[in-house]
């Protein structure tokens, strides 16, 4: 076990006082047998009221609403975290999943239907020949090889772009421009996955870096395997997800997982700027 703390700030500046509409945050960790909460604490400007709610994806989810304009807006979280040993090389994965294909077990296809419809289908020609490359039709292959060739070819074939701008790349545009975010990748991995059949949801949260190194905000993908459960997979750093990853929300859309969403009122040039700073840091 080890303890961590997540300092996570997220500040909008404005050229004057503006009125802010509810605003919706993902600070809190999700909780399991391998992440628990310690000790949590949120500081937000200007003067809001805060309500939590589950979300239908069981995220913790900070309904905000602010009840005074203002030229900033400030949403501060810091977390403490014990994580728990949970290495991924100890996958057990169930005897009728280990050779791809195969069939999820009938009492699960209601559950995993809506994970296994892809999000972009007019993406699917053109992803479908890419796919090509690591599986043809009628191939029988190890699902964890299958897997692990995906993440690692998508490390492998884009170059990583630390773009700014809200939302993700289509899949087909990832391909196309050869480069993306965390985002990108974790969606175009996602949708790959669907187009096996699998089902596959996008996840948001943390990774503790290097030593010496801040954490970063970071997204990943989960994708169902009868026997071992969801599992992670990072394509970004060509890695199986490990207690480096602090995931906060999991939805089956990327738009669902946004840290912060909300709206303001004010002149159409008043927005100024936006900063974003996190740590992640060990705790003796």
């Amino acid at each position: 076990m080890k303890r961590i703390r997540i300092l996570h700030k997220t500040e909008y500046f404005y050229n004057q006082p503006v009125t802010f509409g509810p605003h919706r945050a993902l600070m809190r960790p999700r909780e399991g047998h391998d992440v628990h909460i310690v000790r949590g604490a949120v500081d937000i400007e200007p003067k809001a009221k805060v309500r939590w709610l589950r979300d239908i994806y069981d995220n913790a989810i900070a309904i905000v609403t602010f009840e005074e304009p203002s030229d900033k807006l400030s949403i501060s979280s810091e977390v403490d975290v014990d994580l728990y040993y949970d290495d991924p090389i100890e996958w057990r994965i169930d005897p009728s999943a280990r050779t791809f294909p195969f069939q999820y077990p009938p009492e699960e296809h209601i559950d995993l239907m809506t994970y296994r419809l892809p999000s972009y289908p007019y993406d699917g020609t053109t992803l479908l020949g890419w796919l090509r490359d690591l599986y043809h039709p009628g191939q029988v292959v190890s699902t964890f090889d299958l897997l692990n060739n995906l993440n690692t070819h998508i490390y492998r074939s884009f170059r990583y772009d630390s773009r700014d701008a809200l939302g993700v790349q289509l899949p087909n545009d990832t391909l196309r421009l050869g480069s993306g975010t965390c985002r990108d990748f974790a969606v175009l991995m996602m949708e790959a996955a669907r187009y096996w059949g699998f089902g596959a949801r996008f996840v948001t949260g943390y990774i503790q870096m290097a030593e010496g190194q801040h954490g970063a905000t970071h997204a990943w993908t989960e994708i169902y395997i009868p026997g071992a459960g969801w599992r992670g997979y990072d394509p970004t750093n060509n890695k199986l997800v490990g207690s480096e990853h602090i995931p906060v929300a999991v939805s089956r859309e990327q738009e669902k997982a946004s840290p912060l969403s909300g709206s303001w009122d004010g002149p159409a040039d008043a927005f100024k700027r936006m900063n974003v700073s996190v740590q992640v840091v060990p705790i003796e």
